[in-house]
């Protein structure tokens, strides 16, 4: 049995393509849901199927725009308006993205305390923490500015929660990429960058952060003396750092030496600058953020003149015995 179809008159053929045209371009211009690539690189699909074709990809931070969702799958539109499937678990919200600004605009003007290199790709998280929202991804060996710490309880996935009360907790840096992005690195995938002359002086605790403080000549070569921030060898300390030690050039051992040391629980960020003391000269100052035992957060501030380290006592203020060890 045929199936019979009468030609379609001009008039209604010319009103069926004004139709199937404006139905096309409402959708062209349909403005869908903002959302961001989080994944280094994530598979436009054709289709939600086990069976695809690969239309393109979007890349890390990229804008696209979701037309529609189906599940784990989300129909997303890119800025040179190519189209297709891909996981949503890939993508963030505005909101988050717009989080990330924030962190970057609060921390524009925050003091560097190291510099540090990826040992592999690593995420960036808008809070410390392996549950918190991601979107930078920066590559291995990539050099990072250093600005804050910050931990947060070690959850694995499929991992069972400590059967005591004692959580074991992680240490996480807020840093700042070669692109100017900002957020929480997860403390195991940097390296802070330690002057290799003076690591070996750690004794077994770990550099947080070094500063230069001078330089000295000997014969024909200018030596930096260091100031550098230690503390246990492990996660999770309730304090920045616990000690700081000064090391200074002898010129005539040609070696360096433990000018300075003091014990305190420490806050960052850590201020060095330079300051002039009339007859002494201009010297290099620091700041140090110390909790005492009630918990208050005070300031100190010492010069270093030679290998002289002493306290810059504010105006009525009296000098208190340090510890060292």
């Amino acid at each position: 049995m045929k199936t019979l179809t009468r030609p379609l008159g001009r008039s209604t053929a010319l009103a069926l393509t004004l139709v199937l045209v404006s139905t096309a371009c409402g959708r062209s211009h349909r403005k869908g849901e903002p959302a961001y690539v989080s994944a280094p690189q994530a598979i436009l699909r054709d289709r939600v199927a086990a069976m695809y074709n690969k239309v393109g990809t979007i890349k890390n931070a990229e804008r696209v725009e979701i037309m529609d969702r189906d599940k784990r799958f989300a129909m997303v539109r890119a800025a040179n308006g190519m189209q297709g499937w891909v996981e949503q678990r890939y993508l963030v919200t505005q909101k988050v993205f717009d989080g990330f600004q924030k962190l970057a605009q609060d921390q524009k003007n925050a003091v560097i305390q190291a510099t540090a290199v990826t040992r592999s790709e690593t995420n960036l998280h808008l809070d410390p923490g392996r549950d918190t929202d991601h979107l930078y991804q920066i590559n291995q060996g990539a050099k990072l500015s250093v600005l804050k710490r910050g931990t947060s309880e070690k959850r694995l996935p499929g991992a069972k929660p400590p059967q005591d009360s004692v959580k074991p907790m992680e240490d996480w840096w807020l840093v700042r990429d070669p692109d100017g992005h900002v957020g929480w690195a997860l403390g195991r995938m940097i390296d802070v960058d330690v002057p290799l002359e003076i690591a070996q002086y750690a004794e077994g605790q770990r550099i947080i952060a070094s500063f230069v403080l001078s330089e000295v000549q000997d014969g024909n070569n200018k030596v930096s003396q260091y100031l550098v921030l230690l503390n246990e060898n492990k996660d999770g300390q309730p304090t920045d750092y616990n000690q700081f030690k000064v090391f200074t050039w002898n010129v005539k051992k040609h070696r360096y030496e433990t000018a300075y040391r003091e014990r305190f629980m420490g806050e960052l960020p850590f201020l060095v600058a330079n300051e002039n003391f009339g007859k002494e000269g201009t010297l290099p100052v620091f700041t140090v953020r110390v909790r005492d035992a009630e918990g208050k957060l005070l300031e100190r501030k010492y010069k270093m003149n030679g290998v002289m380290v002493r306290r810059v006592l504010a105006p009525g203020e009296s000098a208190t015995p340090r510890r060292t060890r």
